[in-house]
């Protein structure tokens, strides 16, 4: 039984789905581990450590495709690679069927095992798995940190013999994991945070995390079974832009975090909201990729609207390359350690399993 994973697109995708730490892991399963050239050089790891391992190195990527059982990556290979797989071959990776339907439809029809990782359900045996969330936590993070690192007031509340600067006000929408450790990683910093979300069952994680949570009746309605948020009303999106609308005046930072999956993000702030936030003021939209939370968000860029800064990148991860291919690597070895027959060296496909049955594209 053969793992294998091939270079990303680094312009895309800095993050590798095969570390030596996890490589270490495949081996001692008793599977092969096998990778090209140069696979984590781009993050300081050298092809020697790797093969201290006992992985492989391989200056032909056609040929590690070819001869692997189980391919793990980031996302979809491009198109000539992807006709480089053959019958009974696994390709795991968070696939995005929504936006690539037709490509996966393709591999599932060349009897590929196809599997995106974003589709495991919620529940205690795939926490270990879970790449939505190890992910969101960075990003949460990250956000914060680039969004200071713009903002030209000090954070913290500080108080000098010139006078007192008072405490940066941050405003989080969207209370999942990137929210949550947006709320975590601005408190830390000396900021005073508020946050809002759809989900009503939000407002106990935001308050014990030093959060002071936005209420918008009617919010408890608005969660699916899954824990995900769903769409909301127009009677509940009129009160949430009114509530906004007064909160904005006063706030110095937004985080932006929401979004419906498999839909384009929801339009949070509006026009004339983001018009009478204060000068100087930053939003930074995690949802920028799907559309945006603003009304102005464009991806890659930073938009200047009177004076307030909309920040949103296609993926924040890239800068944070090093520890998110940790996790990730772990949320992958984990998910191919419960899909693999160790006693009989095969993949098992057992769709009585929920794990597998949910994120098996059929």
């Amino acid at each position: 039984m053969k793992i294998v994973s091939i270079s990303e697109n680094q312009e895309i995708e800095k993050r590798i789905a095969i570390t030596p730490e996890i490589a270490k892991k495949y081996i001692s399963l008793g599977i092969e581990v096998s990778i090209p050239e140069n696979y984590g050089s781009h993050l300081g790891i050298k092809d020697e450590e790797y093969k201290e391992l006992g992985a492989s190195i391989s200056k032909d990527e056609k040929e590690i495709i070819t001869s692997a059982d189980i391919i793990v990556q980031l996302g979809l290979l491009d198109d000539d690679k992807s006709s480089l797989l053959k019958e009974n071959q696994t390709l795991i990776g968070v696939l995005n069927p929504h936006d690539n339907k037709e490509k996966i439809n393709n591999l599932v029809k060349k009897n590929i095992n196809t599997f995106s990782l974003e589709l495991l359900p919620r529940i205690t045996r795939a926490q270990s798995m879970d790449i939505l969330s190890s992910q969101a936590n960075l990003a949460g993070y990250k956000a914060v940190v680039e969004s200071f690192a713009h903002f030209e007031k000090a954070i913290p509340m500080m108080m000098t013999a010139a006078g007192t600067i008072p405490a940066a006000k941050v405003l989080v929408v969207g209370a999942g994991v990137a929210g949550l450790q947006a709320i975590a990683t601005a408190k830390r910093m000396g900021a005073i945070v508020f946050a809002t979300d759809v989900r009503m069952a939000s407002k106990e994680q935001v308050e014990s995390l030093g959060g002071k949570f936005l209420t918008v009746e009617g919010a408890e309605n608005l969660e699916t079974e899954g824990g995900y948020a769903k769409e909301a009303s127009e009677d509940f999106k009129k009160k949430q832009e009114e509530l906004l609308s007064e909160t904005l005046k006063k706030i110095d930072i937004v985080i932006c975090t929401a979004l419906i999956p498999g839909k384009k993000a929801p339009v949070i702030l509006k026009e004339d909201m983001i018009s009478n936030m204060k000068s100087g003021s930053i939003i930074y939209d995690l949802a920028a990729i799907q559309g945006g939370n603003t009304a102005f968000t464009k991806v890659d860029e930073i938009v200047d609207r009177n004076s307030v800064k909309i920040l949103g990148e296609s993926n924040i991860l890239n800068k944070l390359p090093i520890s998110a291919s940790n996790l990730y690597a772990k949320n992958v070895f984990n998910f191919v350690s419960n899909l693999y027959d160790k006693e009989n060296n095969k993949i098992n496909i057992n769709l009585e399993d929920e794990i597998i049955e949910k994120t098996l594209i059929k």
